[in-house]
Order: structure tokens, then sequence, then C-alpha cells
């Protein structure tokens, strides 16, 4: 708890103490959630950097400083699993969509203008800031947190308004999809 403290007062020797007792801890706990040392190590720094950023906020209410940093740690391997998994969705289109002359391709083409049309049409439900923060999360591919810093709001408004704008496209989208043949 002092070393928390006396980070939020930005003393770096507390930050590196902290990171010479715990940051064995924090890269296994990464390295078995993620199976993989890369991101693992990548996160352990990224973890320590937003404890020392967010050492003010730490309320030993909440529970102890172990399972706050834990906590952080878990969050961004979450946010990292995420990404990830959004990129295996995301894949590029292949080569037949971008149209290679095929009559398969040029159908494809044309249902893609097609989906994108009806998706726009549904985003257009969404309030503003729903819109800011689903175009942050998902077409930037920012984690909450990052989202939250970009926008400059607080992270509980920001996932509010992705939860809230992902509802009403599955509904927007679930209405269109009942109107086409």
């Amino acid at each position: 708890m002092a070393l928390v403290e006396a980070m939020a007062a930005g003393d770096q020797r507390a930050l590196r103490a902290l990171y010479e007792r715990t940051h064995r801890l924090v890269f296994t706990f990464l390295a078995r959630l993620l199976n993989d040392r890369r991101s693992a190590e990548e996160l352990t720094v990224d973890t320590f950097h937003a404890l020392w950023c967010r050492a003010a906020t730490y309320d030993p209410v909440g529970g102890s400083v172990l399972g706050w940093i834990m906590n952080q740690a878990r969050s961004r391997a979450i946010d990292r699993l995420r990404y990830e998994q959004r990129k295996k969705r995301t894949a590029p289109p292949s080569e037949d969509v971008l149209g290679t002359g095929h009559a398969d391709g040029a159908d494809e083409a044309i249902e893609a203008i097609q989906q994108s049309q009806v998706l726009r049409e549904c985003l257009s439900a969404l309030t503003v800031g729903e819109r800011e923060a689903i175009d942050a999360a998902f077409f930037l591919e920012l984690s909450y947190p990052e989202v939250a810093v970009r926008l400059n709001q607080p992270l509980g408004t920001v996932k509010t308004r992705i939860r809230s704008g992902l509802e009403k496209l599955r509904q927007a989208l679930a209405v269109q999809a009942k109107r086409q043949p």
C-alpha cells in the first residue's frame, strides 16, 4: 500500500520496487491466459504503466494491492484476446470478392455493397456517442480503455455506449433481415 501511495505522489522508485516484487506473478498470469510469451511481456509492461498512471485511484476498500494489479493485468489480457478474435473475424476479403472477372466474385461484391448500405442505415439509429465509441473500438481496433482515453470519457460510459449501441445495431439488423426476401 505504501508503494502505491508513493507512486501516486510521483515516486518512480516505488514503481520499480512494486515491479520487482510482482512482475513475475503478472507475467506468469498473462502468459497462461494468452498462451503467448511475447504478448505477455508486452502486457506486463502495459499493466505497470497503467498502475503508474492510476496509482492515485487505488482504493484499499476494493481489495488488496496485488488483487488490483492482477485485475489490471486481466483486463488487458481480455482486451488482447478480444482484439485477436476480431482480427480473425475480419480477415481480408478473398481475391474473388475484389473482382477477378468471375460471376461469383461480382455477385459477392454486389452483396458486400448491399450489406454495407444496410449497415450504414442501421448506424444512423445510434447516438453520436454510441457511434463514436463503436467506431473507435471496432473500426480503429482500440481497447475499451484506449477508447475512453481517445474520447476523453470515463471507461464505464464508453462500455455502456458500446453495449447499448451494439444492442441497437442487433435490433436494426434483425429488422433489415426480415425486410429482405
